[in-house]
């Protein structure tokens, strides 16, 4: 992990901030170094990109297959409590409406 990042941060941000400082080594090392030292830190910043991107791939990923999950978990319940899911649909309209007409 590199320095002065808060631990906070989730893989994917790790990713991304790495990248970005990948980017300013780049740039620095143009600037100090010339062609030399180009090649190399071009390509730890692809690599980084590529890891950075191979993950974001991964989270998206599970979020389709999670959100298709939720999506035939739903359509089940749904078919076998019809009148059920007309309550909750008609008390979340109510609630979303009352809200909307507070403000």
């Amino acid at each position: 992990m590199r320095t002065g990042q808060p631990n906070s941060q989730t893989p994917i941000a790790r990713d991304f901030q790495n990248v970005v400082d990948d980017a300013h080594e780049l740039l620095k090392t143009v600037q100090t170094e010339g062609e030399d030292q180009l090649s190399n830190v071009r390509s730890k910043v692809q690599d980084t990109i590529d890891v950075a991107r191979a993950k974001v791939g991964a989270v998206g990923s599970h979020v389709q297959k999670t959100a298709k999950q939720a999506a035939v978990t739903t359509d089940e319940y749904v078919r076998a409590n019809p009148w059920q899911a007309v309550g909750v649909g008609a008390l979340a309209g109510a609630l979303v409406g009352f809200l909307v007409a507070r403000r």
